[in-house]
């Protein structure tokens, strides 16, 4: 394939200068359950047969109308996550310097979260979220505590870092990225804080990537989506502002703009990034389903086939992993057909190994793509 070739020479001609990047992230931060719905248990243990898909575990619930059931849910794994921790731990293995601000527990550090804490010499702000992560061979199902999170305010951020240490923090990031605005209640604040109070101010950094992904907005309102999304569009005069997209996300954009709906083919999705990224004015769209990826510039659209696997270790932070790794790429200067490579590489990697991988695994993973 024509595009893994092309990716594997733009990074080896520039995967040396990752180190020299910056990147913050934030502003979430989740204890992640991952488990598996029990359909039929045999004995104790792993004994038991899980529920492979969604609408099976939807039709036990339809059918306890009325009366009720009893679904048991065998925990898997238990980690660290949320969007922003998942993203930034991601980047950290590829060797950008990653900073990280969010929802890390207060006053002392969650247990899971020390390790990622001290490589990313975190700022917490609050304690964690917790999810407990359904998953099935089709999908997942996401069922989550985030009261904590309502503490997660501009102010906040401000008074826990002093002002000066963030503004000095802020004015040397090459990255910025503010991810899960949907479980963060006062996201929108918050940038429109940064707009207003932090970017005035900074020296110029006409090169700064500004990574936005909505992360799921369907429990919010559309007007509420509408000025989220007029508010991101501010910072394209501050830098270049990337839109991270999975295929329903995309949807309920173009629902929230009046962009008709698209096929999921190549030219559906590569139309669909298109036309949000001209309704919004801003520098990228991404979109990317499972069994590809999309985007759109100012120059071009952009499609690419994924490394899909019909069964995944682990799904839970995939969309994360793909954020990571077209982000990594854009600050490396990779064209974007390579960043959507790095994107779909480093999910694909993660989804088999359960692991964030370095730059030579990915290098490894795009020579050994079937």
């Amino acid at each position: 394939m024509e595009f893994r070739d092309k990716t594997l020479e733009e990074l080896q001609k520039h995967r040396s200068t990752a180190s020299a990047k910056n990147a913050l992230v934030g502003l979430d931060g989740f204890i992640d359950e991952i488990v598996h719905p029990v359909a039929q248990r045999r004995g104790q243990g792993d004994d038991f047969t899980a529920m492979k898909k969604i609408a099976e575990f939807g039709q036990r619930i339809v059918d306890a109308a009325g009366k009720s059931t009893n679904i048991e849910l065998a925990p898997k794994l238990e980690k660290l996550g949320g969007n922003g921790p998942i993203m930034a731990n991601a980047l950290h293995e590829a060797g950008v310097k990653t900073r990280y601000i969010g929802a890390l527990g207060k006053p002392d550090i969650h247990p899971l979260f020390k390790d990622f804490a001290k490589k990313t010499d975190a700022i917490s702000i609050c304690d964690p979220a917790h999810t407990t992560a359904v998953e099935f061979e089709d999908g997942k199902i996401m069922l989550g505590t985030m009261a904590s999170l309502d503490k997660i305010t501009f102010d906040e951020v401000i008074k826990t870092m002093g002002e000066g240490a963030f503004l000095d923090l802020f004015s040397r990031m090459d990255l910025i990225s503010l991810i899960n605005w949907t479980m963060v209640p006062n996201m929108t604040a918050v940038f429109t804080g940064l707009l207003e109070k932090v970017l005035p101010i900074l020296p110029p950094h006409e090169h700064r990537i500004y990574f936005f992904d909505l992360c799921d907005p369907e429990k919010r309102s559309q007007g509420d989506l509408i000025t989220a999304l007029e508010t991101m569009m501010r910072f394209q005069s501050y830098g270049t502002v990337t839109l991270g997209l999975n295929l329903k996300e995309a949807r309920q954009v173009g629902d929230a703009l009046g962009i008709p709906t698209q096929t999921v083919d190549e030219k559906g999705l590569k139309t669909l990034a298109s036309l949000i990224r001209q309704k919004l004015e801003i520098g990228t769209v991404v979109v990317h389903p499972k069994e590809s990826a999309a985007c759109a510039t100012r120059e071009d659209t952009f499609w690419i086939p994924g490394p899909y696997v019909e069964q995944p270790l682990i799904t839970t932070g995939a969309g994360d992993h793909f954020n990571a790794g077209f982000s990594t790429g854009q600050l490396l200067g990779l064209s974007p057909l390579g960043c959507l490579t790095l994107g779909v590489s480093f999910s694909g990697f993660y989804v088999r190994t359960a692991k964030s991988p370095s730059l030579s695994d990915i290098e490894e993973f795009i020579r050994n793509w079937k």
